[in-house]
């Protein structure tokens, strides 16, 4: 199974809330920041209809060709290769987004204000980030050695603000169970060990929605 499938099983509830809280619909242009292989910006692509736009965009020149692949025929969905602390879009955009991105970049707040500048006045920026060491398996608690800051969702709230961007709403949600099923099969993704019956609890998972002020 492909992480983008795992993601979307186990962390889709937060991402669907927060799209809600927006009110997004046709006609709407985002970028998808850190896009992977492309499953948020597919999501995004369906709801903007082909009158919207959505820019993919992600440093890995192969996540262009995997976004491509995802994106099928929503030729709305354009794929840029460009790192996050280096965001420049030919056009402001209505929402910036960002997931699990934040906690792999060495400068979070360099890529958030690059966002916040993205968008036009009045509109939004959706940041989502986990809380890696508050995960628990069997009560132990989760680790990810290769994330440069494997908590930054514990200091979002701040971060944003940093960035100009007036907070609207945040909260932070974590999917968890026991035994079979995808909250086990993602921590064996990820991890490459089975937990078997023991209880999972998955990293927190911070949302914060904000909007950047109109002058």
């Amino acid at each position: 199974m492909e992480l983008r499938t795992l993601r979307d099983d186990v962390y889709r509830r937060p991402l669907a809330t927060a799209l809600d809280r927006l009110g997004i619909g046709p006609g709407w242009t985002c970028v998808d920041v850190g896009a992977g292989g492309g499953d948020v910006s597919v999501a995004l692509a369906e709801i903007v209809g082909h009158e919207g736009r959505v820019y993919a965009v992600d440093s890995d020149p192969l996540a262009r060709d995997e976004v491509a692949q995802a994106a099928g025929s929503h030729s709305q969905v354009l794929g840029i290769t460009q790192a996050g602390e280096d965001l420049r879009l030919p056009e402001e955009v209505d929402l910036a987004f960002c997931r699990f991105l934040l906690l792999h970049v060495a400068d979070p707040s360099r890529v958030l204000n690059r966002m916040a500048s993205a968008v036009r006045q009045g509109g939004w920026v959706v940041v989502q980030e986990p809380v890696t060491s508050a995960g628990r398996i069997a009560g132990d608690p989760f680790a990810m050695p290769i994330a440069k800051h494997p908590d930054v969702g514990a200091l979002l709230p701040s971060l944003v603000r940093a960035a100009g961007l007036e907070i609207i709403d945040a909260w932070a949600e974590a999917p968890a169970g026991a035994g079979p099923g995808p909250v086990a099969d993602y921590i064996e993704f990820l991890t490459e060990v089975d937990p078997g019956d023991d209880p999972v609890i998955l990293p927190p998972l911070v949302t914060v929605v904000a909007q950047r002020p109109q002058s």
